[in-house]
């Protein structure tokens, strides 16, 4: 996290932890604030990397499951890079600013899979570098957030899903001299702008939202489907294990990437037996990334994994899990043992195939 940033948060009041803001004094208020009325989250359990060169575009469409070719500055898109034997080893929301391409995955992920990328660049005209510290991105959720983003940042915000807007910044300076705006959903978007401009924005936008802790945000993340791919769940799925496929994060269409191979024949000879599922869970410890799900149907092997989980309004949790779609539809799937809580499984925002 940007150390000025993190200053000014502190004001604010927020609980900062490993660079990430867990809350703002009052976290069980926050994620009902996050499901009933309207939320302003720092989004610094992110990093970014830049990707820039005469060969940008070229290099990071060979590399991963997306179409980046159709990538243009009005356009945000979800993708992934896989090994070569189609396991996730990262998820991205990208965008991008001209010919320079923007990165969004986990901290904790940043410096391992900038050194994986930087590995293929060879003599590819092409840089990569963490601009995490240049720039800061904050998420805005809830039924006013339109309105105070067009009283305070532009009058005229993307209209579509994952639709990006560039918004002039008059007198100012630096790298990013400007808002990007992206619409995640209806009533979710994602701010990105320079640190010296981050600051008068919060607090205007905190007129009208409540501040809340990044977990909310990842809370939003899970019930909107969208799988993080997190140190504990590297090498665990192929993209439609995940859903990924659904969510536009691989194209079909395209050339030849690591694991395009595995990812296409089991697309088009219909091999995949496993999906991510939305479920909520009542259990005496917290689920996290990596913890095993189990199923009479196994007979005692594990019938899936955890993917996200996270403290959900009025207790429980709820998370997204990668499960057998056998164990899903006919037996109840549990939690760590065939003991363990049982998941109450319950309908992603977008259809199952």
């Amino acid at each position: 996290m940007n150390q000025e940033w993190q200053t000014f948060l502190t004001t604010q009041g927020a609980q900062i932890r490993d660079g990430v803001v867990q809350h703002f004094g009052d976290a069980p208020a926050e994620r009902v604030a996050t499901r009933d009325g309207t939320v302003l989250c720092d989004l610094s359990q992110f990093g970014v990397i830049k990707v820039y060169g005469e060969e940008a575009q070229g290099f990071l469409h060979n590399l991963l499951s997306s179409d980046v070719k159709a990538l243009s500055p009005q356009q945000a898109q979800y993708s992934s890079f896989n090994t070569a034997k189609g396991r996730a080893l990262a998820t991205f929301l990208i965008w991008r600013s001209g010919a320079e391409y923007f990165l969004q995955l986990p901290r904790e992920l940043l410096a391992p899979i900038q050194k994986k990328l930087s590995m293929y660049v060879l003599r590819s005209k092409v840089k990569i570098e963490n601009v995490s510290d240049e720039l800061v991105s904050f998420g805005i959720s809830g039924s006013n957030g339109a309105k105070l983003l067009k009283e305070h940042v532009a009058t005229t915000l993307p209209k579509g899903l994952l639709d990006v807007e560039g918004v002039s910044h008059q007198g100012g300076t630096g790298t990013y001299p400007y808002f990007t705006v992206v619409r995640l959903s209806d009533n979710r978007f994602q701010i990105n702008t320079a640190p010296q401009h981050a600051p008068a924005l919060w607090r205007n936008l905190a007129k009208g939202a409540t501040p809340a802790g990044s977990p909310c945000w990842d809370w939003l993340d899970i019930r909107a489907g969208i799988p993080v791919i997190l140190p504990q769940t590297q090498e665990q799925f192929v993209p439609q294990m995940a859903n990924l496929d659904l969510i536009g994060a691989v194209n079909f269409k395209k050339g030849c990437y690591p694991g395009q191979e595995i990812v296409a024949r089991m697309q088009y000879l219909g091999k995949n037996k496993r999906r991510m599922y939305l479920a909520h869970v009542f259990s005496e410890t917290s689920p996290q990334a990596g913890d095993e799900l189990f199923s009479m149907e196994m007979e005692g092997q594990s019938c899936g994994m955890v993917v996200n989980a996270q403290a959900a309004p009025g207790g429980g949790h709820d998370l997204l899990a990668v499960i057998q779609i056998a164990s899903h539809d006919a037996f109840p799937v549990h939690l760590g043992s065939l003991t363990g809580a049982r998941l109450q499984f319950q309908p992603l925002p977008y259809p199952l195939p």
